[in-house]
C-alpha cells in the first residue's frame, strides 16, 4: 500500500471515529427516551420493545410551552443582535472604530464568568418588578449574543469592496442608503449564519434562565433541568426533553457549517 492510500485510509478512519464519537451520545439519548424504567438499568440494551411513556409524560409537562418561550427569547435576542451588530461590525470593518481594543473588548462577556454578570441583571429585575419574566432573560442573552454576532460579521463586511459603496455614492446614494442597499445584500449569507449561530447560543443557555426566570416563565433548558427531582433523575423523560432541544440545534448547524469558520476567523485583526 502506497503512502497516499495509507493517508486516505487513516483519514477515513479518523472521520468515522469522529462521527461515532459525536453520534453515540445522541443515539444513547434517543434509545433512553423510549425505554421503560427497568430497561434504563441496562444502558447497552439495544433490542427491546419501545415504550413512549416518557414522551407522553414530557409532552404533558408543558415542555412545548418552555420550548416556545426559548424560541421567543432567542428570536428577539437574535433580531436585536443582527440589527445592532451589523451596524457595529460595519463601523469596525470600514472605519476601524475603536481600534484593536474594541475588537477584543467586545468579547469580554465571553471571558467573564456568567455569575459575575447575572447579579446586575437580577438586581435590575427586582427593582423593575420583572422577576420570573422573559425580559431580563432577553437582556442577559444580549450580553453574550450581541458581541459574538458583531465579531462574526466583521470579516464579511471587510470582504465587501469599498468600490461598491463609492460607486453607489457617486450615483447619488447617501452613506446609510449605500450601506442598506448595496453592502447589506452582499453579506446576507453571513448575516444568516450569524443569526443561526446566535440563536443556538441563546437556545442553549441554562444559567441565566435558571437564575432570572426559574418559575412560570422557565425556558427550555430550565424545564429540562426540572427532571432532576428529589426522587432522582428521571432519565427517560429528560432524554425525551433533550431530544426536543437538540433537534433545532442540529438542523441549524447544517446551515452555518460553511460560514462558521469564516465568520469566527474573520473577526480577528488583520495585518
Amino acid at each position: 500500500m502506497n503512502r497516499s492510500a495509507m493517508v486516505t485510509v487513516l483519514r477515513v478512519a479518523l472521520l468515522w471515529a469522529a462521527g461515532i464519537t459525536v453520534a453515540f451520545p445522541l443515539v444513547w439519548v434517543a434509545l433512553a427516551s423510549v425505554k421503560t424504567p427497568a430497561q434504563l438499568n441496562e444502558p447497552f440494551l439495544v433490542a427491546f420493545a419501545p415504550s413512549f411513556a416518557s414522551w407522553h409524560e414530557v409532552l404533558a409537562s408543558g415542555i412545548l410551552g418552555a420550548a416556545g418561550r426559548s424560541a421567543l427569547v432567542a428570536l428577539v435576542t437574535v433580531g436585536i443582535s443582527v440589527v445592532v451588530g451589523s451596524m457595529g461590525a460595519y463601523a469596525i470593518a470600514r472605519y476601524r472604530a475603536g481600534g484593536t481594543l474594541t475588537r477584543f473588548g467586545m468579547l469580554a462577556a465571553q471571558v467573564l464568568p456568567p455569575a459575575v454578570l447575572v447579579f446586575p441583571f437580577l438586581t435590575m429585575a427586582y427593582a423593575l418588578r420583572l422577576t420570573d419574566t422573559l425580559l431580563p432573560v432577553i437582556f442577559s442573552h444580549l450580553s453574550f449574543v450581541l458581541p459574538v454576532v458583531t465579531w462574526f460579521l466583521i470579516g464579511f463586511f471587510e470582504a465587501v469592496p469599498r468600490s461598491l459603496e463609492e460607486q453607489a455614492q457617486v450615483d447619488g446614494f447617501g452613506r446609510f442608503a449605500a450601506f442598506r442597499l448595496v453592502v447589506l445584500p452582499q453579506v446576507l449569507p453571513g448575516i444568516g449564519a450569524a443569526a443561526i449561530f446566535g440563536f443556538t447560543l441563546s437556545w442553549n443557555d441554562l444559567f441565566y434562565g435558571l437564575i432570572l426566570a426559574p418559575g412560570k416563565a422557565a425556558i427550555l433548558p430550565v424545564a429540562i433541568a426540572g427532571f432532576n427531582t428529589f426522587r432522582g433523575v428521571q432519565i427517560g423523560s429528560m432524554s425525551a426533553a433533550i431530544l426536543i432541544a437538540v433537534v433545532p440545534v442540529v438542523v441549524a448547524s447544517f446551515f452555518i457549517q460553511r460560514k462558521l469558520v469564516q465568520g469566527i476567523s474573520g473577526g480577528a485583526v488583520k495585518f
